[in-house]
């Protein structure tokens, strides 16, 4: 997700007080078959009444009929998947539904969205729907298999819930920031997609399990895409402008995981990944060199990993329920306060926007948020009622998507005081 540099506060208080003053509850010009973003009821704070809530509840968007998987954010829109094999965009000055994205072929699992084309990307077993949402609902332009085909359109697709031969599972998505290049973590390669011809371009192959999670950074002109796999390795690409054809790893970082890579968190040249071996290992990608290896980090897989902002701090997640902070450059453990920071598996992290402050998000479907600078808790927010599958921000507010079928708005109340100068680009 982008950090967004500068001032942008006018802007968003100018959305959010629309979006505070939205009067579509019982509107009876609003469509029936439309979802809404709601002015929510109060959500206290868990636990001793003498705490106050670090986070208010200030909308609900309702819309989905399940579950949702997914949520992306920019300072005037978001996009969302579910469960429902569709997924919304939504208007948030507005408050309400603008496109019911449908015609999936299961799960929406993964969403992105470039608003400098406006195009939405929606992924749903072993296809990408790219849907330009100038045109409406019925907008999708195409369709990028992971056999490599393209199709105009809405492509269909098989009742049967096996994918048929050549096509794979897609586990992750990352767009290049100019919008230009879509890479796709399909089985055991990943895709490069031009989305200036919507054609395959090339493929990232090397490794023999599906790929997990990805990481891109900048090499002079080219990208760097970094791939983390249940083959146990981490591999290194590099890919030139207009690359084609089968591209094999630049790199390979030894020694691999003894187990699968669930997650990977890049600052600078500095790579931290997370495996199912409940390790986390630091990587030198200037020298591509193992710096240290923090075994038993957790007793469980580690699902999450990130960087504080503007520090080198680094943040851990596990499916226990347990977040950690890490001294990046010695790897020694600062947080030891936050041990147990849930009862369930930990399965977000991002931050309070402009600030240092940690939200984690787990499947019992609690917000937390931690100081950066005490490692201490500010509260914990009973934030849904189910499972917390995704969080997202934009420059004023946390979006928390859930298995109760709805997503949330969230603001910081007023003892989180925004520090300047401390967005990052991610």
């Amino acid at each position: 997700m982008l950090r967004r540099s500068g001032s942008t506060r006018s802007t968003d208080e100018n959305v959010f007080s629309r979006l505070s003053t939205s009067s579509l509850v019982g509107d009876s010009n609003r469509p029936q078959d439309k979802g809404y973003i709601a002015p929510a009821r109060p959500v206290s704070a868990s636990g001793s009444s003498s705490k106050s809530c670090p986070l208010v509840c200030t909308h609900t968007a309702e819309g989905h009929s399940r579950a949702v998987l997914a949520v992306h954010a920019t300072d005037t829109l978001m996009l969302t998947g579910s469960k429902d094999r569709t997924a919304k965009l939504w208007d948030l000055g507005r408050g309400a539904e603008l496109l019911t994205l449908s015609g999936h072929p299961s799960n929406v699992v993964k969403v992105a969205f470039c608003p400098r084309a406006q195009l939405a990307f929606t992924v749903s077993q072993s296809t990408v729907r790219v849907w330009d949402t100038r045109r409406g609902a019925n907008a999708c332009i195409k369709t990028l298999s992971s056999s490599g085909l393209t199709t105009s359109g809405s492509a269909p697709f098989s009742s049967s819930a096996d994918l048929t031969y050549r096509e794979h599972q897609i586990n992750d998505i990352r767009l290049a920031p100019d919008g230009s290049t879509l890479f796709c973590a399909a089985g055991n390669v990943v895709q490069i997609w031009d989305l200036r011809r919507y054609s395959q371009a090339g493929r990232l192959s090397g490794h023999q399990a599906p790929v997990m999670a990805l990481a891109l950074t900048r090499d002079g002109d080219n990208t760097l895409v970094v791939s983390g796999s249940k083959d146990h390795y981490i591999k290194i690409f590099e890919v030139i402008e207009d690359a084609a054809g089968i591209l094999t790893p630049k790199y390979n970082l030894e020694p691999p995981h003894y187990d699968g890579i669930q997650s990977l968190a890049l600052q600078g040249s500095t790579l931290f990944s997370g495996s199912r071996d409940m390790c986390i290992k630091k990587w030198d990608l200037d020298t591509k060199q193992l710096k240290h290896s923090i075994n038993a980090a957790h007793k469980d897989w580690v699902c999450a990993l990130d960087f504080l902002p503007g520090t080198d701090t680094l943040v851990s997640g596990c499916r226990g329920g347990f977040l950690k902070l890490w001294q990046a450059d010695t790897c020694s453990s600062l947080g030891e306060s936050i041990n147990a920071a849930h009862k369930d598996w930990v399965c977000a992290l991002d931050f309070l926007p402009g600030t240092d402050t940690l939200v984690s998000g787990c499947r019992g479907g609690f917000l937390k948020l931690w100081q950066a600078d005490t490692c201490s808790s500010l509260g914990e927010v009973r934030a849904h009622s189910s499972a917390i599958n995704a969080i997202a921000t934009n420059t004023s507010s946390i979006f928390t998507a859930s298995n109760d079928a709805a997503v949330r708005v969230w603001r910081s109340t007023s003892q989180l005081h925004t520090r300047p100068g401390r967005h990052r680009h991610r």
